[in-house]
C-alpha cells in the first residue's frame, strides 16, 4: 500500500475504510474458537461494565452488527479481528459458539487504520492507547505525525499532545492507563522531574484539570526559588576562599548586601583550621 496517499479516515467513518478493501459479499459465521484478536488493536482494557451490557444485550438479540476480520497468516484457518474485538469477547461471555463476521483482504497498515479508527471513532481508547496507536503508524508504517492528523481527523497538536504522553514515567502512564488520570491531568505533568509525585497529590486531592495547574505552578515557583540564578562574581569568590582553605565555602548575599558566608567543615580539625585562620587575621 502507498503509505503516501491519506485518507481522512474518521472524517469518512469506518464503512468508507471497509469499502477501500475487498470483501466477501456475503457474511459467513465461523466458530469463536477461529477467532483471534488483532495483533495492532491500540485498545489494551475494555470497561467490564459496558462489556457487561453487551453481553446482556447479545444474550437478548445475538449480534446484529458482523466483526469484521482478514485471513491470519501465522495462524492456518484462523481469522484476525479487525473490528469487533469487544463483541468477540461479549459473545464469549454470553456463551455463543459461533459469531457472524465479514471477511475482507487487508495488509497490516489497513488493519491497524481500522482499529485505530474504530476506536477513536467510539471514543473507547484510554490516552495513552490512542497514543501508542499513533506511535505505532509512525514506526512501523512512516507517517509522520501530520499524516497521523490528517487521516484521524484531528488537529497535529492533538496528535502531538498524545504522543507527549509517553515521555512520562511507567507508573504515571499507568495511572492514565487505569482511569485514575485522565488526558487534561496527564498533560499537565509533561516535562516534569517529579510528575509521579504530583500526579499521587491529584488523585489523592481529586483535583481538577484547572487546580492541576495551579498546583504545578506553586511547584515551578518554590524550586525556581530554591534555586536562584547566583551572581557570577560571588561563584567566583567562593571559589577563591574555597582554594584558600581548603574548604567548602558559601556565600549568601541579600539585595542590601548584608549576608552570611558558611565554611562547611566535615571534622573537627577542618574547625579548628577555620578558628586558626580567623586568629590569624583578625
Amino acid at each position: 500500500m502507498d503509505t503516501s496517499k491519506i485518507k481522512k479516515g474518521l472524517g469518512r467513518g469506518l464503512s468508507s475504510l471497509i469499502g477501500e478493501t475487498k470483501t466477501e459479499k456475503n457474511t459467513s459465521k465461523v466458530l469463536i474458537s477461529d477467532l483471534i484478536r488483532n495483533k495492532y488493536q491500540p485498545r489494551k482494557t475494555f470497561d467490564a461494565e459496558s462489556l457487561e451490557e453487551l453481553t446482556l444485550s447479545i444474550k437478548e438479540r445475538g449480534i446484529i452488527q458482523p466483526i469484521i476480520v482478514r485471513r491470519s497468516e501465522q495462524q492456518k484457518n484462523k481469522y484476525e479481528i479487525i473490528a469487533g474485538e469487544r463483541r468477540w469477547l461479549a459473545a464469549q461471555n454470553a456463551g455463543l459458539h459461533e459469531v457472524p463476521v465479514v471477511v475482507t483482504e487487508a495488509d497490516d497498515l489497513k488493519s491497524l487504520e481500522f482499529a485505530i479508527v474504530e476506536n477513536v471513532q467510539r471514543h473507547d481508547l484510554n490516552a495513552i492507547e490512542e497514543a501508542q496507536g499513533y506511535q505505532k503508524l509512525i514506526s512501523e508504517f512512516a507517517y509522520d505525525q501530520e499524516k497521523v492528523s490528517k487521516f484521524i481527523g484531528k488537529s497535529r497538536s492533538h496528535v502531538a499532545n498524545c504522543l507527549r504522553l509517553l515521555s512520562l514515567p511507567v507508573e504515571v502512564i499507568k495511572l492514565i492507563e487505569d482511569s485514575k488520570l485522565t488526558q487534561g491531568h496527564a498533560k499537565v505533568l509533561v516535562g516534569l522531574e517529579n510528575s509521579l509525585f504530583i500526579a499521587k497529590k491529584i488523585i489523592e486531592k481529586k483535583l481538577s484539570v484547572r487546580q492541576a495547574e495551579s498546583l504545578v505552578k506553586i511547584f515551578k515557583s518554590k524550586k525556581n526559588r530554591k534555586n536562584p540564578q547566583k551572581d557570577p562574581n560571588l561563584s567566583q569568590l567562593e571559589l577563591s576562599i574555597s582554594d584558600k582553605v581548603g574548604l567548602n565555602v558559601v556565600i549568601k548575599n541579600k539585595k542590601n548586601n548584608s549576608g552570611t558566608i558558611i565554611f562547611n567543615y566535615k571534622d573537627l580539625d577542618q574547625l579548628n583550621k577555620i578558628i586558626e585562620v580567623i586568629k590569624s587575621n583578625y
